[in-house]
C-alpha cells in the first residue's frame, strides 16, 4: 500500500510540474487573444507575480488578455518557460486591474457580444496558480468557441502538490466570498450565470451554494442557470448532505466523472481510501438527487492524467460541442455516457 501511495504521489508531482513564465515575445500576428475576467482572494504583488498564493481578506479584480498560439491543439494548454514565444505558447499579453465589484460588472457587460450566452464562472481546483487557471479558462473559451469572456474565481490554492490540506482549508476560507460574488453579480443585472467547477473547486461551489441557502438566499441559488462539476473532489456522502441542505439544486446540474482519473485516485488515498464523487461507478449513491452524471471513461485521458477529460480530450470536446447545440444532435451518443443507477438500468422508476 505504501509503495502504491509513493508511486501515485510521484505521478502527481510530475503532472503538476509547471514552467515559469517571465515574459513574452512580440505578439504573433496570427495568434488569437482571449480575455478572462478574474475575481481572486490572492494577495497582489507577491514574489514578482501580479497575484500570488497568499490569502487576501478581500477580493481583487482584473482582466487578463491571453494569447493562444496559431498552431494550438484542441484540448492542450501549450506552456513555455522564461521568455515565452507567442507563436508556440500561451502567454499573458495584457492585464488591467479593477478596484470594485461595480467596475468588474461594468467591464463584463461591456465585453459581451452574445446576449444569449450566460456568464460562465469557472472555479479551479487543487494545486493551481492563477496562471494555471487563467490559461485553462482561455483554452476552454478558445476550444468551445465561447462568444463572451468568462469570469475566473481564483481562490488561494497553494499551487503546490504537497498543499492538499492547505487547499482544503482555503476552500472554507473562500466560500463566503464566492457566495457574495454570485449575489453581487445577480444584483447588478447578470441574470444568467453558469458555474463550471473543477476538482476541489466543486467542493467550494457546493459550500457557497449551501451557505446561500442556509442564509435565506435560496432565490439566488434558484436563479443560477446551471452548475457543472467536472471531476469533483468531494466525498459522495458530503455531497449528498450539501445538496440536501441547499434544497432545490440549479438545473441542469451535471456531474462529470471518469474511471481514468488518476489524480482523484490519489486523492482517495490521501483521505483514507474514500471514494471521490468524480470517480463513482454508479449513480445509486446519488439516487433521489436531481442531477445528471456523465461518465467520460470512454474518452482518452488527455492532459492532466485524466483529471480534465471534458476539456482536455479532443474527442470529449467535440462531443460536448455537439451536445451544446442540442441533445437531438447527439442523442445517440448522449445515452452512452449517462451514468445510471441499478434501478434505472433495470427500467424501474426512480425519484430524480
Amino acid at each position: 500500500m505504501l509503495r502504491l501511495f509513493l508511486i501515485s504521489l510521484l505521478v502527481l508531482l510530475a503532472a503538476c510540474t509547471r514552467p515559469q513564465t517571465t515574459g513574452f515575445s512580440t505578439l504573433d500576428p496570427e495568434a488569437s487573444v482571449q480575455s478572462v475576467f478574474i475575481a481572486t482572494q490572492r494577495t497582489p504583488g507577491q514574489r514578482g507575480q501580479i497575484f500570488g498564493q497568499d490569502r487576501a481578506r478581500k477580493l481583487n479584480f482584473a482582466r487578463a488578455d491571453i494569447s493562444i498560439p496559431p498552431d494550438h491543439e484542441l484540448g492542450r494548454v501549450e506552456r513555455g518557460s522564461g521568455l515565452v514565444d507567442t507563436s508556440r505558447h500561451f502567454a499573458p499579453v495584457g492585464l488591467a486591474t479593477m478596484q470594485s465589484p461595480a467596475a468588474l460588472s461594468a467591464a463584463i457587460k461591456a465585453s459581451r457580444v452574445d446576449d444569449a450566452e450566460p456568464l460562465m464562472i469557472f472555479v479551479h481546483g487543487y494545486n493551481n496558480t492563477l496562471e494555471d487557471a487563467v490559461f485553462r479558462v482561455a483554452q476552454i473559451q478558445e476550444d468551445f468557441g465561447l462568444g463572451n469572456p468568462a469570469l475566473l474565481f481564483s481562490w488561494p490554492s497553494a499551487g503546490d502538490p504537497l498543499g492538499y490540506a492547505y487547499d482544503r482549508d482555503s476552500v472554507l476560507f473562500a466560500r463566503s466570498d464566492l457566495s457574495r460574488l454570485i449575489g453581487d453579480l445577480q444584483d447588478r443585472g447578470h441574470d444568467e450565470i453558469l458555474i463550471l467547477a473543477h476538482s476541489m473547486g466543486g467542493y467550494l461551489v457546493m459550500e457557497a451554494l449551501r451557505q446561500l441557502s442556509l442564509s435565506g438566499d435560496r432565490h439566488r441559488v434558484a436563479a443560477i442557470d446551471g452548475v457543472v462539476l467536472m471531476s469533483p473532489d468531494i466525498d459522495p456522502d458530503v455531497f449528498r448532505r450539501q445538496a440536501e441542505e441547499i434544497g432545490t439544486l440549479p438545473r441542469p446540474f451535471i456531474i462529470m466523472t471518469s474511471q481514468k482519473d488518476r489524480v482523484l485516485n490519489l486523492s482517495s488515498l490521501l483521505v483514507g481510501r474514500k471514494e471521490r464523487l468524480g470517480r463513482i461507478r454508479s449513480a445509486d449513491e446519488l439516487e433521489g438527487l436531481d442531477v445528471t452524471v456523465l461518465d467520460f471513461s470512454l474518452f482518452e485521458p488527455g492532459e492532466s492524467f485524466g483529471h480534465m477529460i471534458p476539456v482536455s480530450s479532443p474527442e470529449a470536446i467535440a462531443f460536448l460541442r455537439r451536445l451544446a447545440r442540442g441533445l437531438t444532435v447527439a442523442r445517440g451518443d448522449f445515452s452512452r455516457y449517462v451514468l445510471l443507477g441499478e434501478k434505472q438500468r433495470s427500467g424501474l422508476p426512480v425519484t430524480n
